[in-house]
This record gives structure tokens, C-alpha cells and sequence, in this order.
């Protein structure tokens, strides 16, 4: 029987060790790979190509909201992702799942409804809160920004996610390996997408999806 990879990333140690509970309850055999921080859950990924899903904590470490959601949605696009929050407003639960999230648990689950969850998005289905029904966004400009981004290519939204952490056109080129003319393409090609002017504007269209976590 196949073995599943489960990673689990989240910076708290006992609501980590709460998860690897729910994973080692199901039936077959899982292999558990654990992450502290946006940093190491992004080399989990990396070192574990085959992974069968990752379970993402919206706030950690290294990262600001949704952010992380679309960098790694960008990066390894085959790999599913849960988003395991206690902020779980219909809101942030809807956004999460439009920004390319296979699931939402929240973190007020029992070990068992988390089990449940992990279950589903592994058969291939959307995990969501019993209580969470579904609607329209509520902000006109956050659902066509939501649009737009979803116009971007992965690498557009690494770019994007790399220019919220306020990282260079060189240090970004440094990172993907490539160069700083093909950054500066990708830069132009995202603000055009995005109808603003700089590259100003355009982190501050990422932060907005993030306003409603914070407000």
C-alpha cells in the first residue's frame, strides 16, 4: 500500500503534535515531515516532491496571511494544501479556497473532524467547516483582485509573493535563477495584469487580501 507523505506545517508545537495525532489515527501508513516555519515548510516541499498533501498554518513565521498560500500554490502547484487556522470566518475560509487551497481546518477541531478533513482532501474532494456555507465576496475589488491574480502564471506569483517580502529585482532574480531583464519582464507583466502603476501598488493589492485576517 502506498505510504502518504503528510507535512505539517505549523509553528506551534502542541497543535503540530495535535495534527500528527489525527495523521497517524488513519488507516495505512503515513510518513510525517514537520515545519516550524514558512522557511522550513517550503524545503519540506522542495525535498518531498511526491508528498501527498501539506497541512499550512495560516499565520507562522516568514510569512503574512495568504501570502504563503500563493507562493507555495505557485511553486508546487501538484501539491494540495489545508489551511489550518483559528481565524475560520466564512471570509477568510472563502479566500483561502479561491486562492488555490484544497481545504480549511479550523484549529477549534476535534482530532477526529481533522482526521475527517485530511481524509477527504486525500480522496480528492474539498474539506470545509460544518458550519461554513458558501457565498459571494462580499468586496467588489478584493473579487476582482482575486480575478487578476489568477490571470498571473506561477512564476508571475512568485515574483508577486517575493516583492511583498520586499526582496529586489536582483535578489529575486538570484533566487529563481534567472535574470534581472527576466524579473523585470515578469514585474511589468503583473502590474499589467493588475492595472497598477508600481511595484508599490501592487504589494500593497497582495495586502489586501490579507486585511480581512487582521481586521
Amino acid at each position: 500500500m502506498h505510504e502518504q507523505t503528510i507535512i505539517i506545517a505549523d509553528d506551534h508545537p502542541l497543535f503540530r503534535d495535535a495534527l500528527r495525532q489525527a495523521v497517524i489515527g488513519m488507516e495505512g501508513r503515513q510518513s510525517i515531515v514537520e515545519a516550524g516555519d514558512f522557511a522550513a515548510a517550503r524545503r519540506a516541499a522542495g525535498a518531498h516532491a511526491d508528498a501527498d498533501l501539506m497541512l499550512l498554518d495560516l499565520a507562522m513565521p516568514g510569512v503574512s496571511g495568504f501570502s504563503g498560500l500563493m507562493a507555495l500554490r505557485s511553486e508546487f502547484a501538484s501539491l494540495p494544501i489545508v489551511i489550518v487556522s483559528a481565524t475560520d470566518d466564512a471570509t477568510t475560509i472563502r479566500r483561502a479556497l479561491e486562492l488555490g487551497a484544497s481545504g480549511f481546518i479550523s484549529k477549534s477541531s476535534g482530532i477526529e473532524d481533522i482526521r475527517r478533513s485530511i481524509q477527504t482532501v486525500l480522496a480528492g474532494d474539498i474539506a470545509t467547516p460544518e458550519s461554513y456555507r458558501d457565498g459571494q465576496e462580499q468586496d467588489p475589488d478584493v473579487a476582482d483582485l482575486i480575478h487578476r491574480l489568477h490571470t498571473l502564471t506561477p512564476q508571475q506569483s512568485r515574483v508577486l509573493t517575493m516583492l511583498g517580502e520586499g526582496l529586489l529585482n536582483k535578489q529575486i532574480a538570484y533566487e529563481l535563477g534567472v535574470s534581472e531583464a527576466t524579473i523585470k519582464a515578469h514585474v511589468s507583466a503583473i502590474l499589467l495584469k493588475l492595472d497598477v502603476d508600481s511595484r508599490t501598488q501592487a504589494v500593497i493589492q497582495l495586502g489586501k487580501i490579507n486585511m480581512a485576517m487582521v481586521a
